[in-house]
Parts: C-alpha cells; structure tokens; sequence
C-alpha cells in the first residue's frame, strides 16, 4: 500500500513537471510597435510579469503588416508554443484559421471573439473607461471644448469615442466634442506627426482636453497638447507620466492582465477558453490617477469618477456600446 502510494506520487510529480515544461508562451504584437507605450507595451508588461514570477521564458514578434501575423502565429503553434497570444483584433482571422489547424494548443485573442474550445477571447468594455476620462475631461475643460483623435477608424475605437462623449456630457452638458480618425489601415497605429496635426487643429477650434486612443499615434497627441499648453487623457497602458502635468488621466486598459492571466492559467492547468469581457466591475479599464496627475484632479474630479464608477457597477449608469448599434446617443 505505502509502495503504491509512493508511486502514485511519483506519477502526480512528474505530470506537474511535464505540464509546466509544455508552457512555451509566445506574443504576436498588433502593428504599432512593441514599445508603443499604449496597447502593445500593456501586452509586453504582462508577458515580462510573468517571466519575472515564474522564471519561464517567452518568445515574441512585432508584425509590421497584416500578412506577417498570421504567419508569425501559425510559425509559434508549429514550432510548439502554447499558449500563443495575438494582440489585435487584426488577427482575428488568422486564428480562426490557426486554431482549428492546432486544436491541441491554446490561443488567446485580444479585442476579438474567436469562437473555438482552444481559444480564450478577451474584450474590454471600453466605453466605461472612456466615460470615466469623459467626465474629468468635461470638469476639466475651460473652454467647453474636448477633442479625441483616434487611431485606425474602425468601431472598436468608435467605442472609446462614444463613452468619452457621454463622460463628457454627463460633466457638462453642452460640451462640444471635436473627433478625429487618423486613418483607416494599420499604419494610422503608429504616425505620431499626423496624430499632432489632428490635436493642433482640435486646439485652434478651442479644445483644451484631447483624449488619444491611437496606440503610437497618440504620443504625438500628448506632446502637441503638452507643447501647447493643453491637456491630454492617455489610452491603455497609464501615460501619465509622459507628461507630468499635462496628462490629465489615462485610460487604462489591462492587456497586461489579459497575457498574464493567459500564461499563468496555462501553467496551472487552468486554462479555458470562451469570452471574457472586461469592465469597470472587474477592474480592466479605469482611470488612473497618481503622483503625476494628482495635482490636476480636484477633490470634485475624484468624487465624480468615483460615484461614476459606483454607479456603473451596479447599474444604474449605462454607458451605451457604440459597437451595439454603430451608434452614438446626443
């Protein structure tokens, strides 16, 4: 019976062994650059967390088209890795076609549903953070006046438009809001220049708060409203500290959560797939508010985001989901 026993623990050692080894996580980047100090930096915080934790090594790519994602994703599962993270909507496709090649390996989607037992999806309720921002933007604002200057013009970034406008509104109702698309392929993730001629314009118009969700295209809207003296709201990983002074809030988004979860779960053998989505409740979006901010955000500002963020939880406050209709309420 001990002999048994003995062995039985043995075999449950080196499964644990064996499962642990067969974690190789691999990172597809969107098209933006890794280091774009927004969306795909948020993915790299989370992969280098769990590398730090657990000692396991990752592999990354940072495609620079569409055509190099799906073959970046497709050259990880075949060469073993698992779990495989795609940060993008973009790839979408991709692995839908990749997963049901490897059934056998996990994927995870970020921004995107992908419907296959293999394949975690996780969404973000982005509208809820936008309004969070929307409403320090609108309390901020001198003039009456906000911008947003996205990235690729898609509903996805409608999404953080159309929650920053009802924020807005809900401060100040007879806000105006000036918005901008910086383009509609990939490239517009990563053209800061064009991103600062699209904030100047907004501050010629009068908009003294400008919320950028254009991945590296956005760090040219902070430095053109810093430059000018205006204020900016960053987008998902926290920018605050870009502009210390001038950055009003972030928006952040925890992509890093999505990838360390990912990774971790995977380790532990407790990986499922289906979708997540992510809001205000469940902390993945949020305003964030420290030592490089905290001189522009009044008492009031704070109490506003804070009974908003109440509010949204337990449902009174609904903040309408562009992408439910491709509509923005007025």
């Amino acid at each position: 019976m001990k002999k048994s026993l003995l062995t039985l623990l043995a075999v449950a050692a080196m499964s644990t062994t064996a499962l642990a080894a067969d974690v190789k996580p691999a990172l597809v980047y969107g098209t933006g650059g890794k280091f774009d100090k927004s969306f795909n930096e948020a993915a790299y915080n989370g992969a280098e967390k769990f590398k730090a934790e657990t000692g396991i090594a990752y592999r990354d790519f940072e495609p620079t088209g569409d055509t190099q994602g799906e073959q970046a994703i497709r050259n990880f599962a075949s060469r073993g890795f698992n779990p495989v993270v795609a940060v993008s909507f973009a790839w979408t496709s991709a692995i839908e076609k990749v997963a049901a090649e490897f059934p056998d390996t996990k994927f995870i989607i970020v921004d995107s549903v992908v419907d296959k037992p293999n394949v975690r999806s996780v969404v973000y309720k982005e509208e809820e953070g936008s309004y969070l921002v929307g409403i320090l933007a609108g309390m901020a604002s001198k003039t009456g006046k906000v911008g947003f200057v996205g990235g690729m013009d898609i509903p996805l970034i409608r999404k953080f438009e159309c929650g920053y406008e009802q924020g807005a509104r809900a401060a100040k109702a007879n806000v105006e809001v000036f918005q901008n698309m910086t383009g509609t392929t990939g490239a517009a993730w990563n053209d800061p220049v064009r991103g600062g001629e699209l904030t100047k314009n907004q501050i010629d118009q009068g908009a003294d708060v400008i919320y950028a969700a254009a991945g590296a295209t956005g760090l040219g809207v902070l430095q053109t409203a810093a430059d000018n003296k205006k204020l900016s709201i960053g987008v998902d990983s926290n920018q605050n500290h870009l502009h210390p002074g001038s950055v009003l809030t972030s928006m952040v988004k925890r992509v890093d959560l999505a990838v360390y979860n990912a990774y971790i779960d995977t380790k532990n053998d407790k990986f499922t797939g289906g979708v997540q989505a992510l809001g205000v409740k469940e902390e993945g979006v949020g305003a964030a508010i420290d030592d490089n901010n905290k001189s522009l955000i009044t008492p009031e500002m704070q109490a506003a985001v804070d009974k908003a963020k109440a509010d949204i939880i337990a449902g009174t406050v609904k903040v309408h989901d562009y992408t439910s209709d491709n509509a923005c309420p007025k």
